[in-house]
């Protein structure tokens, strides 16, 4: 017996491999000559490096980031995904060519001559080029694939019209070109009788909707130009079980038949210029899991079916002008119904007498409002001229600050945000004496550190509170009592929620000292609890559950935005860090270490001498404030300090993969796991690498960001209240 279980365990191997089926399939040598072509052509990718010549295609092991499948030996399926960015952090030159860069593979690259290589693999089903830096248009000739049933051309810069040939491979059940350059008219989609999924999203495709047929079950058109209204074909497509035409420009009502499609799952129309009112009467399909009707321009109540709480169900209508719901996040009406009137599609004539009453009574109106605008805008000009006067007065002709922030009126602080500030100690003018008690007359015991505007020195006033005293000192000799005067009150304005606000300051003239004249002892708030251990220490992580972490960007961004926009002017190249962002005892974030402002910056000449600085550097101060911003919420988001640019490169691959696999479970913070909506992680990881746009101009405002980090947190409450746990990773 001993020896029969010696022999069975010697033989298992042999024994193993005879009943494991083994293909016999081998690569035919033209097919592998393909491969090494296209190796060759995408300039030898880090995923395709390990190839030789003596690498059996069909057998590699398969990743998310590399599949090969071959039946009777030739390739059905080629997946490959690289590591280049995806197309909004490069810019587009007018010519709808692109700037060719290290996101993009080089000038010598032919797309025509590399889909010529791929159409040749005839017997492909499923072809998936994703994050690989094409660029050029989309030869027609990809209709060679007559088998295809699988397109995924994402997050590349393929550019100019989607080639009309697509429509002639009736194989086609997916796909997908989103994240791209497309531009122009989509072709005729109507004749793939087997396509269920269509995603163009983040292109430039527009204005009319595209035609489809009704096999359909998803469909993605988000952030492209499209301006009509919502076509009336959709109520054939029984299957249809997501549609997303958010961030567009479609304009009229919405058709009621769309929240009781048979199969409609998910329903999202936000960001557009939908007006009107819903019906009352309209019935809901009970699957209906998500409504997003926000940032529209309709009026009235909520219909029933979606107005009332259901645990299943997540509906979103803030920033419209509806009566239901939170006041705070709607419009006044006479927005909604002046902006509805501005995007109306325009009325078919009945004849060409009904069009003359019309354009006589809007040639009235016109005339009427025109002469009420330009009598409005003399009396604005009247009255800022004299504003100006009395602030050139008050100011010596000095600006207080030498960067300032063009077109600041469109950007007025909103009445919440200039009342932020309730709850800190009344704002005060501190006596030297107080500042020298309050830091045992600067003992070094007491020095915090070098800032990059001067010392910061930790104190306790009479009262026992412990503040921070930073110091400021200018070089400048002579320095105008009104200068001195716009100082502090610039000063006293830097009192926000979200700030490490400012308490009070204390000015002093030197008249004797050979180089600095005054010096401003800036009192601030003292904060301890700093947002970089919460993210990495394994103890205090756990405290931060994807709700917390919401709430903490949220109120980052808040505080991005008061420095930008709520004082004027803007204060901008605060050089963020997650190391100063502090934390309060509710777990609130508030910026410390932001710019106070100057009449100058050290090594900067003085406004005085007539040395300002460009409105450009403000511009990329702003946008260099952005990017930051974003290194700080991929911070929150994967519980990972960024040290280096590898690490951020790192970073962001993850979770541009995890995005374009819709599995963004291992590129998070563990801890998190479980607790939040997949759409809200998956609206603040878009909204973070945006802000990380290699082109500073196509990186968002702040209230960009705040909107977004906003809208996944609506996401996130309405799915909290509906007692789901988190399926999707």
């Amino acid at each position: 017996m001993k020896n029969f279980w010696v022999f069975f365990f010697c033989s298992f191997p042999i024994i193993f491999a005879l009943l494991t089926p083994i293909s016999t399939a081998q690569l035919t040598p033209s097919e592998t000559r393909l491969l090494f072509q296209v190796q060759k052509l995408l300039e030898y990718p880090q995923i395709l490096q390990g190839w030789t010549n003596w690498t059996s295609f069909c057998y590699l092991p398969s990743s998310p980031s590399l599949k090969i499948v071959c039946h009777n030996n030739r390739i059905i399926e080629l997946t490959i995904v690289g590591n280049k960015s995806s197309p909004s952090h490069i810019p587009k030159l007018g010519s709808g060519n692109l700037v060719v860069s290290q996101q993009s593979l080089s000038k010598s690259f032919s797309i025509d001559s590399f889909f010529t290589v791929v159409t040749k693999l005839s017997n492909l089903r499923v072809l998936s080029l994703v994050s690989l830096g094409l660029w050029g248009p989309l030869p027609g000739k990809i209709n060679r694939l007559k088998s295809l049933e699988v397109l995924n051309l994402s997050s590349n810069f393929i550019y100019e019209e989607i080639p009309s040939s697509i429509s002639t491979i009736k194989t086609l059940k997916s796909l997908v070109l989103a994240d791209n350059l497309f531009s122009g008219s989509a072709p005729d989609l109507k004749s793939l009788a087997f396509l269920a999924e269509l995603n163009l999203g983040n292109n430039h495709l527009g204005p009319g909707f595209p035609s489809l047929g009704n096999s359909l079950v998803n469909i993605v058109l988000t952030n492209n130009s499209l301006r009509s209204q919502i076509p009336s074909m959709l109520i054939n497509f029984d299957k249809l079980q997501q549609l997303d035409i958010s961030v567009n420009n479609f304009v009229g009502p919405i058709p009621t038949f769309l929240f009781s499609l048979p199969s409609i799952q998910s329903l999202n129309l936000a960001g557009n210029q939908l007006s009107g009112a819903l019906s009352l009467n309209i019935t809901c399909n009970a699957e209906l899991k998500l409504v997003d009707l926000s940032h529209n321009l309709l009026i009235g109540k909520l219909p029933p079916c979606i107005g009332s709480k259901s645990i299943n169900r997540t509906v979103l209508y803030t920033f419209n002008c509806m009566s239901s719901g939170n006041a705070r996040y709607q419009r006044p009406y006479a927005f909604c119904h002046k902006e509805a009137l501005a995007v109306k599609p325009p009325a078919k004539r009945k004849n060409k007498e009904s069009g003359s009453k019309l354009g006589l009574i809007l040639g009235i109106v016109g005339g009427v409002v025109g002469m009420t605008a330009v009598m409005g805008i003399l009396i604005l000009i009247i009255v800022r001229k004299s504003d100006t006067r009395n602030e050139n007065d008050q100011f010596d002709k000095i600006s207080l600050r030498s960067l300032p922030k063009p077109n600041i009126e469109t950007r007025r602080v909103p009445q919440p945000m200039r009342l932020a500030s309730i709850g800190l100690p009344p704002y005060r003018v501190f006596s030297l004496e107080e500042i020298e008690d309050a830091t045992n007359n600067f003992d070094a015991s007491n020095l915090m550190g070098q800032a990059s505007q001067g010392k910061v020195y930790k104190g306790r006033l009479s009262d026992g509170s412990v503040v921070l005293v930073k110091c400021l000192k200018l070089k400048q000799k002579h320095l105008v009592q009104s200068m001195i005067q716009s100082i502090e009150d610039s000063l006293s304005k830097l009192r926000h929620r979200h700030l490490v606000s400012v308490l009070g300051h204390c000015t002093v003239t030197y008249q004797d000292h050979p180089h600095t004249a005054t010096t401003v002892f800036v009192v601030l708030e003292n904060m301890t609890k700093s947002l970089s251990e919460y993210v990495t220490d394994w103890r205090k992580k756990e405290m931060l559950k994807w709700p917390q972490r919401m709430a903490i960007t949220i109120g980052l961004a808040r505080g991005v935005q008061f420095l930008h926009t709520g004082v004027a002017p803007g204060i901008y190249g605060n050089k963020l860090k997650i190391n100063n962002i502090l934390l309060d005892e509710s777990l609130s974030a508030k910026i410390s270490s932001y710019s106070i402002p100057l009449p100058y910056k050290v090594g900067l000449e003085s406004p005085l001498h007539g040395q300002g600085v460009h409105l450009d550097s403000t511009e990329n101060e702003e946008k260099e404030d952005i990017y930051q911003l974003g290194i700080i919420l991929l911070e929150v988001i994967t519980g990972k300090l960024v040290i280096s640019a590898s690490d951020l490169n790192e970073t962001k691959l993850q979770l541009e993969r995890g995005l374009a696999d819709s599995k963004l479970k291992d590129a998070v913070e563990p801890s998190i796991q479980g607790s939040y909506a997949y759409q809200s992680l998956k609206t603040a990881v878009e909204i973070s690498l945006n802000c990380l746009g290699k082109d500073p101009n196509r990186r968002p405002s702040i209230e960009d960001v705040l909107w977004h980090l906003q809208y996944a947190m609506q996401v996130q409450e309405g799915w909290t209240s509906s007692g789901n746990l988190s399926s999707q990773m």
